[in-house]
């Protein structure tokens, strides 16, 4: 991933060292200035002098600004009258010019569990499909200069407008919109499942991780503008719309009754196979071909019925 992001070379010093020089300063600023008002001197020099103690107790009051303090996974991005000078990744206090602007990211992996959503899947099926993802800022420039970082709005209160310039964190704004476009593309490629005879390589409900790691591509691609890296992305919830999830139940269901019957009678015609074949082999009785019929109609009654079989004596002939 290209990138404009450079590290930090201007002036940078240890901050308690500074935070000591500062203090050092103030204190020789106010000692100087009682010196002045105490010792009788010419008025120009006494002039001067008051002039040099004002620039610098001015310059003290402006550095304290340049103070920074960075705690692990962060970074701060300094701007010097509109121009990008780099970013400061290291942890600790720090003093810079504080004539810069200075922002402050996190680079700490955060998740977003987005609501569910409603698509159509590649059949037109309406589903509701959601994700839970893991992200990151790896790209301090492109975070903070190549997507919009504020937004202004207006409010009205009692009949007054008010201009109101709230600071967002955008990219997290940017991130919940991409992942919901990436999501649909997602879920529009590929059938929510099988249905009848068709037989599709890859659905939804069957992806598992191979879905996981196209929704996670897709999100790559389209937040890598962002700088934003994803570290994990999975689909959480999927389900049918409600006005269809009743009548797709119903077909799931018959789905599994047709499977299990296939399979009982499948087993039924292997046993009865077997038991007209062991009463031949081992002469136990000669059968007909229309008793062999009738043993077979009710063996296969006896196997597939759903109900426990009633016995009944035949006190006759068969």
């Amino acid at each position: 991933m290209e990138t404009k992001e450079k590290e930090f070379k201007g002036l940078r010093m240890n901050g308690i060292l500074a935070l000591i020089l500062n203090i050092l300063l103030l204190l020789v600023i106010f000692a100087a200035f009682i010196w002045l008002a105490a010792t009788l001197l010419s008025d120009s020099f006494l002039i001067n002098g008051i002039i040099l103690l004002i620039i610098l107790f001015i310059w003290n009051s402006i550095a304290w600004a340049g103070f920074i303090r960075i705690e692990p996974n962060e970074a701060i991005v300094l701007v010097f009258f509109g121009k990008y000078s780099g970013t400061i990744k290291d942890n600790g206090f720090f003093w810079v010019n504080p004539f810069y602007a200075k922002k402050k990211l996190t680079l700490r992996a955060r998740n977003m569990d987005a609501e569910p959503i409603k698509v159509n899947d590649k059949k037109g099926n309406p589903i509701m499909i959601g994700q839970v993802l893991v992200w990151r800022v790896v790209d301090t420039y492109k975070a903070s200069f190549d997507i919009d970082n504020t937004s202004k709005s207006s409010v009205i209160t009692q009949g007054v407008r008010i201009s109101v310039q709230e600071k967002m964190k955008s990219y997290e704004s940017f991130v919940k919109v991409q992942s919901d476009a990436a999501l649909r593309l997602v879920a529009g490629m590929y059938a929510y499942d099988d249905s009848g005879e068709e037989k599709e390589k890859l659905t939804l409900r069957s992806g598992g991780e191979e879905i996981n790691n196209i929704l996670e591509s897709q999100l790559n691609e389209r937040l890598a503008i962002a700088g934003i890296e994803v570290v994990e992305a999975r689909v959480n919830y999927l389900a049918y719309a409600p006005e269809i999830a009743a009548v797709m139940l119903r077909r799931q269901q018959a789905d599994a009754i047709i499977a299990a019957r296939e399979k009982i009678v499948e087993g039924a015609v292997g046993m009865v196979k077997h038991a007209l074949t062991k009463l031949s082999k081992e002469g136990v009785i000669e059968l007909d071909d229309e008793k062999k019929a009738a043993m077979v109609s009710n063996l296969l009654v006896v196997l597939c019925s759903e109900e426990n079989a009633q016995p009944v004596l035949n006190a006759g002939t068969l």
